[in-house]
Formats: C-alpha cells, sequence, structure tokens
C-alpha cells in the first residue's frame, strides 16, 4: 500500500521496537508514559494486525500507529471490548505530509467490517471528526484512569446508541 507522498505502509511488527521507541520519543517526547492513554492499555500488547508503520523514500521509519485492545467497564461490571488507537505518530520533521492520514486509513481499512469494535481515542476531535468521523458526543460520561480533556476523548462507532453512557475505560481483561 502507497501513500500519495511516497510513503510505504508496512506491518508494525515488520519494525525492530528500538526503532518504534526512537520514533515515540521524537515524535511525543519521553514523558510521553506518563501520559493517561498509556494507564489506559497498561499490561496489553498493540494488534499487530491493525497497527502499521510507514517508511520513507530511503525506506527509513517516518511514522506508526499502534492499535489496542481496551474496554469499556460500565457500573455492572460489564466490560465493553473497543480498540483503542494510537499513538499516531509522526516524525517531527514529516509531519503535516499526510503520513499520519495514511497510517489512520491503513488502520481503518484493516479493520473487520463484519464485526468492528468502537475505535476510541484521545486525539483532536477537529481533525480526527472531520476526516474519520471520530466524536467526543458519546463519550461524556466515561472516565479514564487519569488527567484528560474531555473534549479529546473520542469515539467511532457505526452505532453509537449501543455505547454505554457512563463507565471507566481500562486495559481489556480476559
Amino acid at each position: 500500500m502507497r501513500a500519495a507522498l511516497m510513503a510505504t505502509i508496512v506491518p508494525l511488527a515488520d519494525i525492530d521496537p528500538a526503532l518504534i521507541e526512537q520514533l515515540l520519543d521524537r515524535a511525543f517526547e519521553p514523558e510521553r508514559r506518563q501520559r493517561t492513554a498509556y494507564k489506559i492499555r497498561e499490561g496489553t500488547d498493540w494488534l499487530p494486525g491493525l497497527s502499521f508503520a510507514a517508511l520513507d523514500d530511503e525506506d527509513y521509519l517516518a511514522g506508526t500507529i499502534q492499535t489496542w485492545p481496551v474496554a469499556l467497564t460500565d457500573a455492572d461490571g460489564r466490560a465493553h471490548p473497543m480498540l483503542m488507537v494510537g499513538p499516531v505518530a509522526v516524525v517531527p520533521e514529516m509531519q503535516g505530509e499526510g503520513i499520519g492520514k495514511a497510517l489512520m486509513v491503513a488502520m481503518l481499512s484493516a479493520l473487520d467490517p463484519r464485526a468492528s469494535l468502537p475505535q476510541v481515542m484521545i486525539g483532536d476531535p477537529e481533525y480526527y471528526g472531520r476526516f474519520f468521523g471520530f466524536s467526543a458526543e458519546p463519550t461524556q460520561g466515561w472516565l479514564l484512569p487519569g488527567p484528560y480533556d474531555p473534549r479529546r476523548l473520542l469515539v467511532r462507532c457505526d452505532n453509537p446508541s449501543v455505547l454505554p453512557r457512563e463507565g471507566v475505560l481500562g486495559p481489556w481483561r480476559k
């Protein structure tokens, strides 16, 4: 799969984990591990079939997207499985060139349309709403295990009316 800007999209599992960590540090700073998103997915591994890397025209790592198994636990203790999208990371010198968008398209295209789980993320509502259909409206009664801006807690779902109105988002526990 090729993105418009000569980025090649490949499975993230094909990339050396040390290079992934270096890219995330460059895109978000090493303090990124203190963010609430890390607490939501704590103890889980990203999903290989829904996580991708973008290589530039010289085959250097230019961006990554990871997708994680999480759940919204409602007041009755029932876990509603979801997919947490992110981080979507692009090396600083290539941000704004469409690589992040290509990674999002690759991930969304890899979802099984017959049984896709709701996708949740912490991100820019204007961007992810406009291009990918994410919304903060269904998430306003949700809680996270750390500080966050409620307008940035976004979800994408074929039928948002099936989502619990309240709950705590955290790692998926089998």
